[in-house]
């Protein structure tokens, strides 16, 4: 609809940059992703909630998200949006040193939101 005005841009060649996905590249994508949430769950208590998503940016991109929700306070999410050269390297688009490092922010971060959510008034259950 609004294609033709002078400021939309014509987004095709963006598009035609980055290539689709193969299905063994989605498929190791999301084990990647999948096994950032398993490393973020071992990390937090059951009252969190943990998901992940892969989508298209809007440069036709992959992107992934894996997401965590406390049971007081806001969400945090961590986005992956991998490039061509990932999917070359040895040992998989998100190496383990990665999983490990974004898992333990999420976490990290999630737990923050908890603190920061509960009222200074409550006592500490361990230290």
């Amino acid at each position: 609809m609004y294609g033709n005005t002078p400021y939309a841009g014509d987004d095709s060649t963006d598009r035609a940059a980055h290539a689709v996905l193969t299905p063994d590249q989605r498929r190791e994508l999301r084990r990647g992703v999948v096994g950032v949430a398993t490393r973020t769950r071992a990390f937090l208590p059951d009252e969190y909630v943990i998901g992940t998503e892969l989508t298209a940016g809007l440069d036709g991109s992959p992107h992934a998200l894996v997401a965590v929700h406390p049971p007081i306070g806001s969400p945090v999410s961590a986005g992956i949006s991998p490039d061509d050269d990932d999917f070359e390297r040895e040992g998989g688009i998100i190496s383990a040193e990665d999983r490990e490092e974004v898992a333990r922010s999420l976490a990290a971060q999630a737990a923050l939101q908890v603190k920061q959510s509960v009222n200074s008034d409550v006592d500490a259950t361990a230290r």
